[in-house]
């Protein structure tokens, strides 16, 4: 069953309160409607590097990275499907091939990529395909998407160091070729500052943290 959040409280199936979901669900339609909508992929053309992950809503890992000491900056997009500029409304609804992701900006000389897919891993379920903590659908995938061959060589390594730990008997997360970077909407843009009450609901009903601290024994 698929699942997807929204800008107000995300509705989901052990979610029982129907009437404040339905306005809430109202607020966001309305807030969708007034966004401002991606026109074409974006290049980052910053200072600092750039790395690109998915680890499921979009919203936590944000907000996971931007704590990383040497992190610039989070952004919020899609990557990893077929349609030109994507919307939310199509993202969610898995008619684009895209997975909801991150690209984080760093300093790489406070913080090497490396070090990001360490802390990448040890934020996210890499045990399960198509879907992470309660939300289900491949535009909830697990990612890490490299961009030179540099990145692809650290990334595999480092799964392949996991796997050979014995710490999982498979991993799901795609590692994969970097294709275009696509912005999400503005108000998905630290949705966690923007609406802090709705955000800790959200990520405790999904149940993120007890289920990362389950995986690696550690809170987050």
């Amino acid at each position: 069953m698929k699942t997807t959040h929204f800008i107000a409280l995300p509705l989901r199936p052990a979610i029982t309160f129907m009437v404040a979901a339905f306005a809430l669900s109202t607020l966001a339609s309305s807030a969708q409607a007034a966004a401002p909508k991606m026109d074409q992929a974006s290049a980052y053309k910053g200072p600092g590097a750039t790395a690109i992950f998915a680890g499921g809503c979009f919203w936590c890992i944000e907000k996971d990275f931007e704590k990383l000491p040497g992190v610039i900056e989070v952004e919020s997009g899609y990557t990893a499907g077929q349609t030109k500029n994507p919307t939310y409304e199509a993202v969610s609804a898995g008619s684009t091939g895209h997975t909801e992701a991150v690209r984080v900006i760093y300093d790489p000389q406070k913080v090497s990529y490396a070090q990001l897919v360490e802390y990448f891993w040890r934020h996210i379920d890499p045990t399960v395909k198509d879907r992470q903590f309660c939300d289900a659908g491949t535009q909830y995938r697990s990612g890490i998407y490299w961009q030179n061959e540099t990145e692809r060589q650290v990334a595999e390594a480092s799964r392949d160091a996991l796997l050979k730990s014995k710490r999982f008997t498979v991993i799901y997360t795609e590692l994969a070729a970097a294709t275009p970077f696509w912005l999400a909407e503005e108000y998905h843009q630290d949705y966690y500052k923007k609406n802090p009450v709705r955000y800790n609901y959200y990520r405790a009903s999904c149940g993120r943290d007890a289920r990362v601290e389950q995986i690696w024994g550690e809170k987050k």
